[in-house]
C-alpha cells in the first residue's frame, strides 16, 4: 500500500473518536485480562480484527482517495489486467481462483473483465472475507458487472475444505498479518510488548524474548550476513510459516500468487536498516505511532519474502519466481494493456497510472511478487522478465 498526498487534517471526526474511546476501553480490559502486558501479535489482533472495533471490520473506507491508503488495483485496472494475463494460461483449463482479503472489489471487478476479454474465466471466482463490512461492498461492486461475470462469484467464510485446482491470489495479504516487535542486546533479543500507562493508554514495553521468538530470532541471527547489534530493531512475522501451510494445504494443483512489500531476509534486517518497518497509515499519511489513533490506522510491517518462501517449501510447494512488481507487469504485458486502451485521453490517463505502478521510487520497486506452484504449470508470463529468487 501506499499514501496519496496528505490529507488537510489528521484529527478524527465525532464518529471516529466515538470508536477510539471504545477501542481504547477494549484494550485496557484484554491487557488487563492478560495480566497487564501483551505482545505487540496480540495488540494487532484486538486493533485491526476485534469484531466490530478492529480497523478491518468496523467499517471505515479504507481504501481509495476516501481511506487512509491506496493499493495497486485502486490505482489502476492495468494491475489487474497484467495478473489475467498471467493466469490465464492456468484458468482456461477450467480451474478456480480464489482472491484472499479482496478489499474494496476492485482486483476481482478488472480480473474478471479483462478474463472474460481472454476467454479465460475461471469456474467459480471465490473471495475468502473476513470483515462483513468489506464483503458487503464486495458484493455491491461485483454485482454491477454482467450477469455471467457475477454469478461466478462466491464467498467463503474459511479456506475450501477439498483442495481446489485452479489460484489463489493474495495482494497485500501477508503484511497485514499480526507481527512481534523485537530489539538485540549484547547477550540476547527483547519483545517490545505493550502495557498500559497510568492513564491507560497503551505504550511500549519491553520484556526478554523468550521461547519461540528467541528461538526464531537466534535462527535468523545465525543465517544472516551481518549479526544483528545491539540496539537494532525489527519486526518478525511467525504467523507467516502457518498461513503459507494453510493456503497450500488448500491447493490441489495450480499456484499461489502473492503481491506485497518487502524484501528478502538479508535485505529485511539489513544493518542500515536499524529502526524496523513498522508503519502506519491513517487518511494518506504514513505514521510511526502505532498507538496514536487504535482501530482508526492501518498498521503493518514489512514482508520477509524468505520465510515465505521456507515455508513454501517445507510444505512441498515449488518456489517459482520472485521478481519487483515492475518487472511481473512488463513480463505479464502491461504495454499491451496500454496500447488495448481506446482513446488518446484514456491511453494518457493510463500511462499515468503505469508510472506510479512501475517507477521505482512508487510501487515498482518495494513491490514484489512471489509465484508458488504445485504440479506442472503451462506457461505464464509474469516473470520471465526478472528472477531475485537467489536473494531468497
Amino acid at each position: 500500500m501506499t499514501p496519496e498526498p496528505q490529507s488537510p487534517t489528521l484529527e478524527p471526526d465525532a464518529a471516529q473518536r466515538e470508536q477510539l474511546a471504545a477501542v481504547r476501553a477494549a484494550l485496557r480490559r484484554f491487557i488487563d485480562a492478560r495480566g497487564g502486558w501483551i505482545g505487540f501479535d496480540e495488540y494487532l489482533g484486538q486493533v485491526l480484527y476485534a469484531p466490530g472495533l478492529g480497523y478491518y471490520s468496523a467499517g471505515a473506507v479504507k481504501f481509495g482517495s476516501a481511506g487512509d491508503f491506496i493499493t495497486a488495483p485502486e490505482l489502476s485496472p492495468l494491475f489487474g489486467g497484467c495478473v489475467a494475463r498471467h493466469c490465464a494460461p492456468l484458468l482456461r483449463a477450467g480451474s478456480d481462483l480464489l482472491e484472499l482479503g479482496a478489499g474494496s472489489g476492485a482486483l476481482a471487478e478488472a480480473l474478471l473483465t479483462r478474463l472474460d476479454t481472454l476467454g479465460a474465466l475461471p469456474s467459480r471466482y471465490l473471495i475468502l472475507e473476513t470483515s462483513a463490512d468489506l464483503r458487503a461492498r464486495q458484493r455491491e461492486r461485483l454485482q454491477r458487472l454482467p450477469a455471467p461475470l457475477s454469478q461466478r462469484v462466491a464467498w467463503l467464510d474459511a479456506l475450501p475444505a477439498r483442495p481446489l485446482r485452479g489460484v489463489i491470489l493474495a495482494n497485500e495479504v501477508a503484511d497485514a498479518l499480526p507481527f512481534q516487535c523485537f530489539a538485540a542486546r549484547v547477550d540476547g533479543f527483547d519483545e517490545w510488548g505493550v502495557a498500559l500507562d497510568p492513564a491507560g493508554e497503551p505504550i511500549w514495553s519491553v520484556r526478554p524474548a523468550a521461547g519461540a521468538l528467541q528461538a526464531e530470532l537466534e535462527r535468523i541471527d545465525a543465517v544472516l550476513p551481518s549479526k544483528l547489534t545491539p540496539g537494532y530493531r525489527s519486526e518478525v512475522c511467525l504467523r507467516a510459516g502457518p498461513w503459507i501451510d494453510a493456503l497450500a494445504a488448500a491447493l490441489e494443483y495450480g499456484c499461489l500468487l502473492l503481491f506485497d512489500y518487502g524484501f528478502g531476509r538479508a535485505e529485511l534486517y539489513h544493518p542500515q536498516r536499524t529502526a524496523g518497518t513498522l508503519r502506519c497509515h491513517y487518511r494518506h499519511r504514513a505514521l510511526e505511532n502505532p498507538f496514536l489513533y487504535p482501530g482508526l490506522q492501518d498498521i503493518s510491517a514489512w514482508v520477509d519474502f524468505t520465510r515465505l518462501a521456507e515455508a513454501a517449501s517445507a510444505a512441498g510447494l515449488e518456489v517459482a519466481g520472485y521478481c519487483t512488481q515492475a518487472a511481473f507487469l512488463l513480463g505479464a504485458g502491461i504495454d499491451a494493456e496500454l496500447t488495448s486502451a481506446g482513446d488518446a485521453l484514456a491511453r494518457a490517463k493510463l500511462a499515468s497510472e503505469a508510472r506510479q505502478l512501475l517507477l521505482p521510487g512508487e510501487m515498482g520497486e518495494s513491490f514484489k511478487a512471489l509465484l508458488l506452484t504445485r504440479g506442472a504449470m503451462p506457461a505464464m508470463p509474469g516473470f520471465g522478465v526478472q528472477d531475485l529468487r537467489r536473494l531468497l
